[in-house]
């Protein structure tokens, strides 16, 4: 269901589900099937290691909350990546949302997340990372097998990481490094 009246972050932690606050609505994100489900689950493994190699930053899985302050201009408050890496200042609450944008944020499409109207919500959503201060967006489609990553620098261009390829999240990790076919294995 969804809370319509007013949202506040405060109602998005009550809600159960994953779900965004956006122009002060909670919007419930469909939950996803086991193939993407795995895919986020290696790529956070691979960030979990970068995480300990460089002893910076924290990667964290589905369903962490980040809360954007002040909202953006379509009223957007929070992100909930499949995956995602943050550096930055530690919370103030450990068990609430994470102040401020993932660095790099991992959005897997999932079987529902496909065709024209999903690729301009996709679109927008990338959008909505670069204005937050995302440094890089990960679009990951499982059926084509393909990596879109997306940099601040040129948020329109994506540089494309296929099977057989290494993709990386430069400039937002610097170093690190995940075969596609580790993803998609």
């Amino acid at each position: 269901s969804v809370i319509t009246s007013a949202s506040t972050l405060d109602d998005l932690l009550r809600f159960e589900g994953k779900a965004e606050l956006i122009g002060g609505r909670v919007v419930p994100i469909v939950p996803t099937g086991r193939v993407p489900g795995r895919i986020a689950k290696r790529i956070l493994r691979s960030l979990d290691d970068y995480e300990r190699s460089q002893q910076t930053g924290e990667a964290l899985g589905d369903n962490v909350g980040y809360a954007i302050h002040p909202p953006l201009g379509n009223g957007r408050e929070s992100f909930s990546p499949d995956a995602s890496f943050y550096i930055g200042a530690s919370p103030h609450d450990d068990a609430g949302f994470i102040e401020g944008p993932p660095t790099f944020a991992v959005e897997v499409r999932s079987e529902h997340d496909y065709g024209p109207a999903k690729d301009l919500d996709y679109a927008e959503k990338r959008e909505d990372y670069f204005r937050a201060g995302t440094r890089v967006v990960w679009d990951v489609d499982y059926l084509n097998e393909t990596v879109a990553g997306y940099a601040e620098a040129d948020p329109e261009t994506p540089v494309m990481f296929h099977r057989g390829e290494v993709a990386h999240a430069e400039p937002a990790l610097p170093g690190w490094r995940m075969n596609v076919d580790e993803i998609f294995a």
